[in-house]
């Protein structure tokens, strides 16, 4: 058998056991004023437009789930993942505190800046330690992250919990006519798969075919909760999806069919909406969706076609303000269209060889070079704007840009699909794709911009390269 071929045909026999025992099929339904399932909570607002000041402590924390006993975790400023970050266009002076027992960094995901500011491999907080940069937001409005970006420890760091939600606005969504209301009618939802065990513990104890596909679980997380249940109003609710698992990818649609209206990809707003039946949402990536909630039974939102599985139940609440009935017509600028300004073309194989499938070193790389943090591959013209053709090999692969939002020229010589018509910094690759894309921020040799796989295991295992801009 091809090695292709066995890694696939692996990956669904892994996936098909995790999930048709564990994800199970669809929840019961829950009415949002009798049932006794807990309601899904947003997590908390950290606004820093007012003071242009922002506050992080990574710290230890504990965890319960599903009934269990509480699990080691950590978060920033909490026991797990961290607050939801508000800023807006202006300088933002941050500080980040380490109290953990080991290194971290906190990556900016989708905030476009200077790699002195970007939080990567290169700008570790040491225990004990703080990073203070002083930063200048200027980007459209967007639903970003953060998370740790240690090379070698990133997927169990953010596995932990080191990571949380950004909310980059320019004030005028109410304007827009879109839904405002954080928790009520704008959900910031965090999707993560991950492996409890019989004892309600969660666990990270990456096997060999657990390197090859990617690190997945056996339980749904959303906002670091089991079960829970998402009540929202009788109208149209505003869903800002982020995919922080570490290597699942989601097929998302609704049991009952109703329609995705996706307003916005990675990097912002489409100029309006595209209607969707299902979406796929690979680790790293985020989409905003309206939904509309007025009629019908309140639905559940699944991942999967053959054996799929429930991501998380919604109730309606009519004690729930329901402020947008219809739907908006705009919401951003046309997107700049780059292709034919490029200045060069560059090919990309995200590679996993043999030394990969049997758990060695060396099996993962970029072009053949697995990642070496005292090596710089590529050397990029700042303004400059270059296509990238890029290649997965065995698998579909995440692929990331730091300091740069793109857009998809084409998927395996086809137009991109609806979930990749907007801005991005991350795509999945199935096969290959081409991405165009303008490098407006500088990166210095000592404090470079990566680009990789987001299949944490793979990031860490040498699936990732490094690059300046200047």
């Amino acid at each position: 058998m091809k090695r292709r071929h066995f890694l696939k045909s692996t990956a669904a026999a892994l996936v098909a056991a995790q999930t048709g025992s564990i994800f199970g099929g669809r929840p019961a339904h829950a009415d949002a004023g009798s049932s006794s399932r807990p309601r899904l909570k947003m997590p908390p607002l950290l606004d820093t437009r007012e003071t242009g000041r922002l506050s992080l402590s990574a710290r230890a924390g504990a965890l319960s789930l599903a009934g269990g006993p509480a699990t080691a975790t950590t978060g920033f400023s909490q026991d797990y993942l961290g607050p939801t970050i508000i800023m807006q266009n202006g300088s933002l002076a941050a500080n980040v505190e380490n109290t953990l027992d080991e290194a971290i960094s906190v990556h900016w995901h989708g905030l476009l800046v200077p790699g002195e500011h970007d939080g990567g491999p290169h700008l570790p907080i040491s225990p004990g330690q703080s990073w203070t940069p002083d930063m200048s937001i200027a980007q459209q409005p967007a639903t970003a992250w953060y998370h740790s970006h240690i090379h070698g420890r990133t997927a169990e760091q953010v596995y932990s919990g080191l990571a949380g939600v950004i909310h980059v606005t320019d004030g005028h969504d109410a304007e827009r006519g879109l839904p405002v209301d954080y928790g009520v009618d704008d959900l910031t939802l965090v999707l993560q798969d991950r492996r409890i065990s019989p004892s309600g513990q969660m666990v990270y104890d990456p096997s060999m075919m657990d390197v090859m596909h990617g690190f997945m679980g056996n339980r749904m997380l959303v906002n670091g909760q089991v079960g829970a249940v998402a009540a929202v109003p009788a109208g149209i609710v505003r869903l800002r999806l982020l995919n922080g698992s570490n290597a699942r990818s989601y097929r998302l649609a609704f049991d009952d069919g109703r329609p995705m209206h996706m307003i916005a990809t990675d990097g912002g707003f489409l100029p309006g909406s595209v209607t969707l039946d299902g979406l796929t949402l690979s680790p790293g990536e985020r989409v905003e969706i309206l939904v509309d909630f007025a009629t019908g039974a309140a639905p559940v939102l699944r991942s999967g076609f053959e054996q799929p599985f429930g991501v998380l139940e919604f109730a309606i609440d009519d004690t729930l303000p329901a402020r947008i009935t219809s739907h908006p017509e705009g919401f951003g600028p046309e997107l700049e269209v780059l292709t034919g300004t490029q200045v060069r073309t560059r090919t990309l194989s995200l590679d996993m060889g043999m030394g990969g499938m049997m758990g060695g070193a060396g099996g993962f790389a970029i072009n053949q070079r697995p990642f070496a943090m005292d090596r710089i591959d590529l050397e990029v013209e700042l303004g400059s704007v270059e296509k990238w053709v890029v290649s997965s090999t065995m698998i579909a692969h995440p692929f990331h840009v730091h300091g740069a939002l793109f857009r998809v020229v084409s998927e395996n010589g086809s137009p991109p699909r609806p979930e990749n018509l907007g801005w991005k910094d991350t795509v999945l690759v199935r096969d290959q794709a081409e991405i165009i894309m303008r490098f407006d921020q500088p990166a210095s040799r000592d404090k470079p911009f990566m680009y990789h796989c987001h299949i944490l295991e793979h990031e860490d295992a040498g699936m990732m390269g490094q690059f300046t801009v200047s």
